[in-house]
């Protein structure tokens, strides 16, 4: 079956039984500020609403997702054994049908796999998490030579819509000194534009991963179809899926 015209395929070198899907802010029944294919139970938003929307990607998911509390942290969830709303920023899947999700409204969705089609990974990197290391946990948890994965970069805020502290700035430099180069300095003194694809790569390449794919939208501007927690401050979230086939 393939997937509805308001949904996203990502496009990357990946196995045939790797499946994926990139929802955008369409195709729903939510209504203002969540209009309309709002997935976050935690926003505000009718859990009915919620629910059906989650409904409408049945037909194409071949089982219920693993669905995450997401805090910003580096914890990864395995989701072949775990229940849902386990508190976690990530999760991976090795079973055939599991399907692992993020949510995001700004944040960076990663998602990961290995060219053999034994292991995938979905990753929240927003700018704490990235910062404090999720992706280098997720992929550790994946268990495969770093060399042998790929990565997909789903919609996120753009570096000229994320202006960031100089704590930010600082936090990403201690841990490698060319992070540098994904801040543009801007406005009043202290205040920064930040890369999140940019950061998101580096700390792949550090790891060996070259596969890099993704990263062509900005959340922030394209409002027709994402959800923005920036630009809206109340919106609804969208779901980046990954499962082996």
């Amino acid at each position: 079956m393939g997937l509805p015209d308001h949904c996203i395929t990502p496009e990357w070198p990946a196995p045939a039984n790797v499946k994926a899907l990139q929802t955008t802010r369409q195709g729903g029944i939510s209504t203002a500020p969540y209009d309309t294919l709002n997935l976050g139970l935690h926003v505000g938003d009718s859990p009915q609403a919620v629910a059906r929307n989650r409904q409408l990607l049945e037909p194409f998911l071949p089982s219920e997702p693993v669905w995450l509390e997401q805090v910003h942290g580096t914890v990864v969830a395995d989701a072949d054994s775990a229940s849902c709303h386990v508190q976690a920023d990530a999760s991976i899947a090795r079973h055939r049908g599991t399907v692992c999700v993020v949510m995001t409204a700004d944040c960076l969705p990663v998602l990961l796999c290995d060219e053999a089609g034994t292991v995938v990974g979905a990753v929240h990197a927003g700018w704490k998490g990235l910062a404090a290391g999720v992706i280098e946990a997720t992929v550790k948890a994946m268990g495969v030579a770093p060399h042998k994965l790929m990565a997909w970069f789903g919609p996120a805020i753009g570096q000229e819509a994320f202006e960031v502290g100089a704590e930010v700035r600082a936090a990403f430099i201690a841990h490698q000194a060319r992070a540098a180069e994904a801040f543009v300095a801007h406005g009043g003194e202290g205040k920064y534009l930040a890369d999140l694809y940019l950061l998101a790569r580096q700390r792949l390449e550090v790891l060996g991963i070259r596969k890099v794919s993704g990263g062509n939208y900005c959340t922030y501007h394209q409002k027709d179809k994402f959800f923005s927690y920036r630009r809206d401050g109340v919106t609804g979230r969208m779901g980046t899926f990954i499962w082996l086939g």
